[in-house]
């Protein structure tokens, strides 16, 4: 199998020191892949919320102007100052964006590894999938059952390898059960549906009665609405019923995480069987591992003594657990893609349609349910 272009587009994110962003498609060369390497044609690749966060990052999008058609389209945008610092290590360097991605390899170099994976359709993850084209090394390669589109294998990554790591770090720090907020999400769905198929509990958080329906129509038993007045009664009750001590955020801002360590807390105290003034001994721990919300994380300290909040990502965890584990959590994944694992898309779109406006903003809102996929080689 060959191809003909000796060049491709690439979606490129660029922040000034200036506080200038500018969100544009730039045309590279193909170069030949090594011997150990193959090249492959991108034919999904999804928005996540952590590829949002290079893609657009602290950008007024609100008030963003575009210029330009088709592959000159140009969107610009002004990076309020008080983000400016957070900003300074990628001030004035042109960024390729998209963790991960799936499509066909159509050159392969002369190892045996890669020349097995010609005209095969194949997961990756590492950066610059916001391309036509993508040179990989054949061994960081996924490939997918034979049947599977690049649309059904895009998403094999990040959310499916984040949920099963929220379910290992339970295991391995010794507890029971889970709370995950934002719940509603493509990834708080492949959650719920690794839990009810390992046994579980798990509480799910969600901001509308649409996302409570939508998981308790897939099987959930323990869904709150944190904007009833009765949600710290209900949270409460879900936590006494299930004993979970640990909860995932994607929130990152607001009272929330608070919310969760107190109601925890009346949990562990309605088991005490002597007062303290201390409050409980059982430990509590919050992980924040996104960011949808930019406000501060806001809490008044309710919980006792035994707590802990803290950052949880999904690459330091799968080094922390070594190459072993994280390649059993992979076979998971690939053995179970089409169910567990399976991911919906709210629409998909092209490398020149990322960069309409209305598009744009729509993405950016990181809605609960509302999740794009690029393939960069669909006509624009």
């Amino acid at each position: 199998m060959s191809i003909d272009h000796t060049t491709g587009l690439e979606l490129r994110s660029l922040i000034t020191r200036t506080g200038d962003y500018e969100l544009s498609l730039k045309r590279v060369d193909i170069a030949e892949p090594g011997a150990d390497e193959v090249l492959v044609r991108v034919e999904a690749a999804p928005i996540n919320p952590s590829d949002i966060g290079l893609l657009v990052g602290p950008a007024d999008i609100a008030n963003a102007t575009a210029s330009g058609s088709g592959d000159e389209a140009v969107v610009k945008a002004k990076v309020p100052v008080q983000f400016m610092k957070a900003m300074a290590g990628r001030f004035d360097e042109s960024m390729a964006v998209g963790n991960e991605g799936a499509g066909v390899v159509v050159k392969a170099g002369a190892s045996e590894a890669a020349q097995a994976l010609l005209g095969k359709t194949v997961a990756m993850i590492g950066g610059a999938m916001y391309a036509q084209y993508r040179t990989m090394k054949a061994a960081d390669c996924l490939p997918l059952p034979e049947g599977t589109t690049p649309a059904e294998g895009a998403s094999c990554f990040v959310n499916p390898l984040t949920s099963l790591g929220m379910v290992e770090t339970m295991r391995r720090d010794g507890h029971k059960a889970l709370v995950h907020t934002a719940a509603a999400s493509n990834l708080g769905q492949m959650l719920n549906r690794i839990c009810l198929k390992d046994g579980i509990d798990l509480v799910n958080i969600v901001r509308s009665a649409e996302q409570e329906k939508l998981l308790r129509d897939i099987g959930a038993k323990y869904v709150c609405d944190s904007t009833v007045p009765s949600f710290m009664d209900d949270l409460t009750e879900a936590l006494i019923a299930t004993g979970a001590t640990l909860a995932f955020d994607a929130t990152g801002g607001g009272k929330l995480q608070g919310q969760i360590l107190t109601a925890m807390e009346a949990m562990a105290v309605k088991a005490m069987k002597v007062y303290s003034r201390y409050g409980s001994t059982t430990h509590k721990q919050v992980y924040v591992y996104g960011r949808l919300e930019s406000k501060p994380i806001e809490f008044s300290p309710t919980f006792g003594m035994a707590w802990s909040m803290g950052g949880w990502l999904l690459f330091p965890f799968l080094q922390k657990i070594g190459a072993a584990d994280a390649q059993r959590l992979r076979e998971r994944v690939a053995a179970e893609l089409k169910t567990t694992f399976a991911s919906h898309y709210t629409q998909v779109i092209s490398l020149q349609e990322a960069l309409q406006l209305d598009i744009l903003k729509a993405y950016n809102k990181r809605a609960t349910g509302a999740k794009y996929l690029i393939n960069p080689n669909k006509a624009g």
